[in-house]
């Protein structure tokens, strides 16, 4: 390692401006003590804005930290304008591929920098908007994106019990269909471009593909077994992954540079609430969840150790009874006594099917929070998809681990990002997202493009439910601190997500 890289910079270029893949992956580097550099904001698009691709290959060109150890850079954006624009017909093959010299250019300007990518294998359908607002000119807005969906969850090739149904779907999608499997297409050209910069010798030193959304039967499957067709031809094992999940790849990638500066390959254990827990499956994700964990340790720069851990992973998946999470619960009090790390990610939000897992997830975070077990915790997650939630667990742990062994860590950066994971996953997912999901379907109105005047006031009242529940959790996570400051907005006019950015101080 070189001896400059300590303390040098972390280049990271989001695949777009939602809090959990613009924020946090630079709040791990506040919590290791590192600095995180990103674009400009205004360079990132925003929600079905796509983000201005070559203003951000120009920003890497001149402005880049010449300090820059690593570069952490989501392939949705240079090569579209993000992932949601990576679903959509706006940009050619030509143009996205064109746009992939950058990392050969990195590489030269930059020989000694560790240089990662992630991108996505082509969900099972575009982003489902309301054709209403800023949707109303979106390709596959309304019901053409439930036709494509159902669509894309047929096999390939089609059974023939399928084919009638298929070719219904096709008329009744009319040419949002032919746009559709053109950006698949396409998509699939790029990422296999993209795997060819990343075989030995080449410009990109660790590439990951994640599936997004997307289960074992699917127009997507041929997509994924090609691209690690091409990864076993090129002998690329080592250094390209295609792996389940979307929004964790850029932290678990920063977490990994993080590590990496800090001379530290962490030794991850894994202890699941049950004893068939690694069996347990996320309908949006092609395989069970340890598949995603195996992958997502070696992601974030780790490898599996069972007997001497640096840090244990505690998962909670559907089906673990009360005797179960009583031990569970136990067994972490036990490792948190004797110092060892511990992250725990919750996988019940799922349990009995939306709204119904959001109460046995938020009963599991109360008893955590109320017995003391929350407040010693290195990481928590519970709310998204398995890989998701796994993923963000993963890489705070990582960069809390990374920040103690360099000397930087900032123990209040990190107790930050905790707290706000709590707030968000559960007071917002558990209490006052449902609420205001049903406050808005009761007057008909769709939550996923909220427009005036209804955006301003249901912002509003998320924001005074969520102050209200934030005072509560943070007397039991940590009573020794109290809210200096804290914003709370819905960043894309949608109740699907909401940003806290949250400034604690100790009380005196």
């Amino acid at each position: 390692m070189l001896a400059f890289t300590l303390l040098a910079t972390i280049v990271f270029v989001p695949m777009d401006d939602r809090p959990v893949t613009l924020q946090l992956p630079v709040l791990l580097g506040r919590i290791a003590g590192r600095r995180v550099v990103t674009p400009p904001r205004s360079m990132l698009g925003h929600y079905l804005q796509s983000g201005s691709a070559d203003a951000i290959i120009a920003w890497l060109n001149a402005r880049a930290p010449a300090d820059a150890s690593a570069f952490v850079l989501s392939s949705d954006m240079l090569e579209y304008g993000g992932l949601l624009s990576s679903r959509i017909p706006e940009t050619s093959y030509a143009t996205a591929a064109l746009r992939t010299r950058e990392f050969p250019l990195l590489r030269a300007e930059y020989p000694h920098a560790w240089i990662a990518a992630f991108g996505t294998v082509m969900r099972l359908a575009p982003t489902g908007v309301p054709a209403i607002g800023p949707g109303a000119t979106y390709f596959a807005a309304g019901p053409t994106w439930q036709y494509l969906w159902e669509y894309a969850q047929l096999h390939d090739p089609l059974l023939p019990s399928e084919e009638t149904r298929a070719a219904q779907l096709r008329a009744l999608a009319g040419p949002a269909f032919d746009e559709y499997i053109t950006d698949r297409t396409r998509d699939l050209a790029v990422d296999r471009f993209l795997v060819q910069l990343a075989a030995p010798g080449g410009a990109i030193d660790r590439l990951v593909l994640g599936q997004d959304d997307a289960g074992p039967v699917g127009i997507d499957v041929p997509d994924r077994e090609t691209l690690e067709d091409d990864v076993a031809r090129l002998g690329a094992q080592e250094r390209i992954s295609i792996e389940p999940g979307a929004d964790e790849l850029g932290m678990a990638l920063v977490a990994h540079a993080l590590a990496r500066d800090a001379g530290w390959q962490p030794r991850i254990a894994v202890r699941y609430s049950t004893p068939d827990g690694a069996d347990a499956q996320d309908p949006l994700e092609y395989g069970p969840i340890s598949v995603a964990i195996d992958h997502l340790i070696t992601l974030c720069g780790g490898v599996k150790e069972e007997e001497n851990p640096d840090v244990v992973l505690y998962v909670r998946v559907p089906g673990t009874s009360a005797a179960q999470d009583d031990a569970l619960i136990a067994a972490m009090q036990s490792d948190e006594q004797v110092g060892r790390s511990v992250a725990f990610a919750d996988l019940t939000y799922l349990e009995g099917g939306g709204d119904p897992g959001y109460a046995v997830q938020g009963a599991f975070a109360q008893r955590i929070l109320a017995d003391g077990v929350a407040s010693h915790l290195d990481a928590y997650s519970s709310w998204n998809t398995d890989a998701n939630t796994v993923g963000t667990a993963l890489a705070e742990a990582v960069a809390a681990g990374a920040g103690r062994r360099s000397g930087t860590y900032d123990r209040l950066a990190h107790r930050e990002f905790t707290f706000m994971r709590f707030v968000d996953d559960d007071a917002y997912h558990v209490d006052v997202r449902p609420l205001l999901n049903a406050q808005l379907t009761a007057r008909g109105i769709d939550h996923m493009i909220l427009l005036p005047p209804e955006d301003a006031s249901v912002a509003a009242e998320n924001r005074a439910l969520l102050w209200n529940d934030a005072q509560s959790i943070l007397a039991q996570l940590y009573p020794n601190y109290h809210i200096a400051a804290m914003q709370i907005t819905l960043p894309w006019d949608r109740t699907f997500e909401t940003e806290i950015d949250v400034g604690l101080a100790p009380n005196l």
